[in-house]
């Protein structure tokens, strides 16, 4: 039986998912090639977010077959316009491909992509983080959005959903149950289980290391120290709880990140003498594994956040979360009681009572971050090919051993 050979297109090779195509191009029956508008991230590039120069610690495009596709005017930007590819309609007709993924929908490339896909008699297939919530919008853009799928629906055949906000964006804007798949947001389960048993062997000496004193909690925020991703909630939310001693040890708490709001916390840290409260700038991917090895509980507080792999990769060093309901993953990952906790987003008291549930227990923490350990297990990679193959199943009668739909 012939391989089903596959085109994978997507903006530039990421961090997150370059073991994901890894592992795809490691299956038997299907043939995958990626197809890379830019190449920014593969040297040191300026991330205005974190406002800081970083350059990736980790393979980006070994392991799989992958071509970084034409551009005019050059490839060191990556925007609705930009980089102006060219040239994937006639490696989609030379490399006789049966199907296209794309992740994303909303570059005009992405539509030129599905349009010579079609034209060629491919099937399509799209991947996006997109959700209600992530995704506000008043009547009249809602409309607008609605006629987008319209569109969109003529062109691509299936869709590939992270998640249960995923899916429901995908039903809300019309898109039939029996071609909606899922392929859920994953990290590298493996590494970061492998990593955080590797740290917890000289997590104590770690701590000397990083001036902590013995035996006192760690409460982690881990990513970009930005508005929409609230880490001041985090930071009012620890004063409440250090201030009226609600826990036996005062914690401590880690940033781990960099961003425009680093300087206004460090200010309220130095103000309020806040001696617990530590600043650990950006870290990169080999070097996560030990702080979340390090810490009781991580807390995304984000009020806008389609999914939040930290959470993830949290889970899968055995600890306990917390999320705000605007927090993508929290639907599908974090079961209140069970290895975690939700409270509404720009609620400061409510994170601040989730934080002395968590950490009022050192059993109970321990518990929660077994019990995540559990929960991510089941949401891997593995899972993403059974969703992966089952689409092509459905939409080329390619039989790479497909799994039921679940």
């Amino acid at each position: 039986m012939a391989d089903i050979r596959l085109a994978y297109l997507v903006t530039h090779p990421i961090q997150y998912q370059a073991p994901l195509l890894r592992r795809l191009a490691r299956e038997p029956g299907l043939d995958l090639t990626v197809f890379f508008c830019s190449d920014f991230s593969l040297q040191k590039f300026h991330d205005p977010e974190f406002d800081k120069e970083i350059e990736w610690d980790v393979p980006l495009v070994e392991g799989y077959r992958h071509e970084f596709l034409r551009a005019l005017g050059g490839r060191e930007r990556v925007s609705f316009w930009r980089p102006f590819n060219y040239g994937l309609g006639r490696s989609l007709k030379e490399g006789r491909f049966e199907a296209l993924w794309i992740h994303g929908y909303n570059r005009w490339f992405h539509w030129l992509a599905m349009w010579s896909a079609k034209r060629l008699g491919l099937k399509v297939l799209i991947r996006d983080e997109a959700t209600l919530s992530s995704a506000r919008r008043n009547i009249g853009k809602r409309l607008l959005k609605t006629g987008f799928f319209a569109g969109l629906k003529r062109l691509a055949d299936g869709f590939l959903a992270i998640g249960s906000l995923n899916r429901e964006y995908y039903r809300h804007y019309g898109i039939p149950e029996e071609k909606i798949f899922w392929m859920p947001y994953a990290v590298d389960n493996s590494f970061f289980q492998t990593e955080a048993r590797k740290a917890a062997a000289r997590r104590e000496e770690w701590r000397r290391e990083l001036g902590l004193a013995p035996g006192r909690p760690v409460i982690l925020f881990l990513g970009k120290l930005e508005p929409r991703k609230r880490p001041a909630d985090l930071m009012a939310a620890y004063i409440q709880l250090t201030s009226k001693g609600a826990v036996a040890e005062p914690p401590y708490l880690l940033f781990v990140g960099e961003g425009e709001q680093r300087q206004p916390l460090e200010e309220v840290a130095r103000e309020m003498r806040l001696e617990g409260v530590r600043f650990m700038g950006f870290k990169n991917q080999t070097e996560l594994p030990a702080y979340y090895d390090l810490c009781d509980v991580l807390v995304l507080p984000s009020v806008w956040e389609p999914w939040g792999l930290v959470v993830n990769e949290a889970m899968n060093a055995g600890k306990a979360v917390i999320v705000s309901d605007q927090v993508g993953c929290g639907p599908d990952l974090v079961r209140n009681g069970e290895n975690g906790y939700t409270f509404p987003a720009g609620d400061i008291p409510a994170l601040a009572a989730a934080l002395q549930r968590v950490l009022e227990s050192p059993v109970h923490c321990r518990r929660l971050g077994q019990k995540g350990r559990e929960i991510i297990s089941q949401w891997g990679f593995e899972e993403d090919l059974r969703g992966l193959k089952n689409a092509l199943a459905y939409f080329t009668g390619a039989l790479i051993s497909p799994d039921p739909q679940e």
